[in-house]
């Protein structure tokens, strides 16, 4: 037995010693097994999760590239174009954008009238008719003018030469214009060029993209390898009409056996390691879990934040501004470097700063009142350029994770637009209740009109009957004062004859009917009011100077109308030059005339008129005398402008450019055609000079006419 039992115990010690390590070695087999396992399935799923991300980022881009290809072919109808200008438009776009291959002008019933194809190519339909493969398109185009919106067709294969063909789909648009409906703009988009401006360089090169039919049915594809088949995905792309599965076949094959050996050995020969990196692993998967979460509630927080019109602004207990969103920094014109950090903001006006400083300060010690933060407070802030405008600020307390205030809140709105239409609002009821008092003075002038008739006309007779007893019962050689008391009563008919003409025009400018209109010399218009204009300009010590030509402009105009509107441009210029020195006091009227339009003017010598005063000056109401009603100017406008003239005025500038020399007022009449003026102008003209010249001082006459000095 002994002899036996030797030569066993070296065999069962070594399977005793074997053991271990057997075990260990299989041990080792299969955490070996296990881990390439996981590691392998691991790699699988991230180059799954990688396939499945370029996949939706994918179709997302080409959704992007029919929205944008989408918002072109509307642009190509804004304005309403017409078809060469279309046609323009739509070359340039099919330039722009490889993917779009045709673009069709449709009518109504479908009738093709304009097609543009793109220059990169040949004629689309040039195997087979456009007729025959316009099912889909027809469906959609009617589809778009029922709906009025933009529509898809189906996709379908259009045959090219050489055997070959794309994959294409059709959008089409609506026509409208201001009578309604006009047809139809149609679209032909290529889907492999599509899916190529769609794709990034670095998705194209290592997967394939196609569309597919839903039995898996290739449409198009594009991408430079061809998919393995091992790592795919598919997302669909929906536009109106229709939907596209897009299909994203990685190039890469599975992963490799052992994709990282050292890493391998290692984690299978220390067991010891395995539990504490696995808890690494879970302390790792779930600290990235919470970054992500982190991570997406605040790019979810910023996004809302820079989406935002209102702007937002965060300062600290010290008044400094910690925080800006984008849209507080587009309201306000400065950058966000530019504020943070900073407990006077760019944005204060400079001669407000020290109030909101004192504002401030009284803030951050006693806080906000609870109406305040509720209702928000009114001030002013200054954008980058210098402008102030009106915001609407609320207002609330900051407060952090520990419950402790940090700061202050505050949102921020631009109400320049609101005060823009309150002041709006404001002017039209200034105008509708300056309407409503035109009515008025337009029924007190007509009910004037009615009442004043019968004493002028008595005045008129009157004055007609002394001058025929005067005639009949008196010689005129009896004396001067005869004389003058009969030109005094010829004067009295005049102007009793004028008043009436002159309520007549107004009783007719007010009832909006038709002037009597006739060609008048403007020495004529001038001459009517010269008696009345001397006498306001004696008193004021004033000289008129006129400056007519000869032989004068003739203009087509309602006289008495006119002469109404120099009347009150005169006096206007008389009582503009009571605080100037008796030298100084000038009034000048004067005219020419160009190929279609009589201008006259009437200067003076006066302080000028203050830029708020001009921006007012012709508003009905609207005067800088105590006694006046604004009615002047506004009126003399409208009568000019119901003759087919303008009434405007300047500043005139002194001779050193320094100063202000007067103000002129310029209006302008139509002129009356060649060969209106009645009598030879050699005879006229010395008739004019020979009374000029033999004519007192204060008589009237035809001064005008030969443009003498008057005062």
């Amino acid at each position: 037995m002994s002899d036996l039992a030797a030569p066993l115990m070296p065999s069962s010690w070594r399977w005793r010693r074997m053991l271990p390590w057997a075990l260990l070695v299989l041990l080792l087999g299969v955490v070996q097994t296990l881990l390439l396992g996981l590691t392998l399935r691991y790699e699988h799923s991230r180059a799954q999760e990688r396939t499945d991300a370029a996949a939706t980022a994918a179709a997302i881009d080409v959704r992007q590239v029919f929205a944008r290809d989408l918002q072109s072919l509307q642009a190509l109808l804004w304005n309403e174009p017409d078809l060469a200008q279309w046609r323009r438009d739509a070359a340039d776009l099919l330039r722009e954008r490889r993917e779009l291959l045709r673009i069709e002008w449709r009518s109504e019933d479908n009738t093709l009238e304009a097609v543009v194809e793109s220059p990169y190519r040949g004629k689309l339909f040039s195997r087979l008719p456009r007729g025959a493969l316009a099912l889909d398109s027809e469906a959609a185009c009617a589809s778009a003018m029922r709906l009025t919106v933009p529509a898809w067709s189906r996709s379908y294969f259009v045959p090219q030469a050489g055997g070959l063909g794309v994959e294409v789909i059709d959008v089409c648009l609506p026509i409208t214009g201001a009578e309604g409906p006009r047809g139809v703009m149609a679209a032909t988009l290529a889907l492999s060029a599509t899916i190529e401006a769609a794709v990034s360089p670095e998705v194209a090169r290592s997967h394939e993209l196609s569309f597919v039919e839903g039995d898996g049915t290739r449409l198009a594809r594009a991408g430079l390898p061809r998919g393995a088949g091992v790592y795919r995905a598919e997302r669909l792309v929906d536009v109106p009409g229709t939907t596209l599965a897009l299909r994203l076949d990685s190039a890469g094959r599975g992963p490799r056996l052992i994709p990282n050996l050292a890493t391998s050995l290692v984690l299978g020969l220390s067991l010891a390691l395995t539990a504490v990196v696995a808890l690494l692993v879970r302390d790792v998967r779930r600290r990235a879990e919470a970054e992500a979460r982190l991570g997406e509630e605040l790019a979810l927080r910023r996004a809302m934040e820079d989406s935002l019109v209102t702007g937002l602004r965060a300062r600290d207990l010290a008044g400094r501004i910690t925080y800006v969103n984008p849209a507080l920094c587009a309201m306000v014109g400065f950058s966000a470097e530019q504020l943070v950090g900073h407990a006077t903001p760019a944005y204060w006006p400079p001669e407000m700063r020290a109030d909101y400083e004192a504002r401030q300060v009284h803030r951050m010690s006693e806080g906000v009142p609870p109406n305040e933060s509720r209702d928000g407070y009114e001030t002013t802030f200054m954008r980058a350029n210098g402008e102030r405008f009106p915001v609407l600020i609320f207002e609330a307390p900051l407060i952090g994770a520990d419950g402790r205030q940090s700061g202050w809140m505050s949102a921020v709105l631009d109400i320049s637009a609101q005060r823009r239409v309150e002041e709006l609002s404001r002017l039209q009821q200034e105008q509708l209740q300056a309407t409503a008092r035109l009515a008025t003075v337009g029924e007190m002038a007509s009910l004037l009109s009615h009442e004043l008739n019968q004493p002028l006309a008595a005045i008129a007779s009157y004055a007609s009957g002394s001058l025929n007893l005067i005639a009949d019962e008196m010689p005129a050689s009896t004396g001067p004062n005869l004389a003058m008391i009969r030109e005094a009563t010829q004067r009295i008919a005049e102007q009793a004859a004028r008043a009436g003409r002159v309520i007549k025009s107004v009783h007719d400018f007010v009832r909006r009917r038709e002037h009597s209109r006739e060609p008048v010399d403007c020495d004529e218009l001038v001459e009517g009011v010269l008696p009345l204009v001397r006498l306001q300009a004696r008193k004021s010590a004033t000289r008129i100077e006129l400056a007519l030509g000869w032989p004068p402009p003739r203009a087509v105009c309602d006289r008495t109308m006119v002469e109404q509107v120099l009347l009150n441009l005169t006096r206007n210029a008389i009582q503009a030059m009571e605080a100037q020195p008796p030298a100084q006091r000038v009034v000048s009227v004067s005219a020419r005339a160009d190929r279609a339009w009589v201008h006259i003017s009437v200067s003076d010598r006066g302080p000028g008129i203050a830029p708020e005063v001009a921006a007012r000056l012709f508003t009905p109401f609207f005067t800088t005398k105590s006694e006046g009603m604004g009615l002047g100017l506004s009126l003399c406008r409208t009568v000019i402008e119901q003759h087919g003239g303008a009434l405007v005025f300047e500043t005139l500038p002194s001779d050193d450019g320094a100063g202000i020399a007067g103000t002129r007022f310029t209006f302008t009449l139509p002129r009356a055609a060649a060969g209106t003026v009645s009598g030879p102008p050699d005879e006229r003209a010395d008739a004019a000079l020979a009374a000029a010249q033999n004519a007192p001082a204060g008589s009237p006459g035809t001064a005008g006419r030969a443009a003498q000095a008057l005062s």
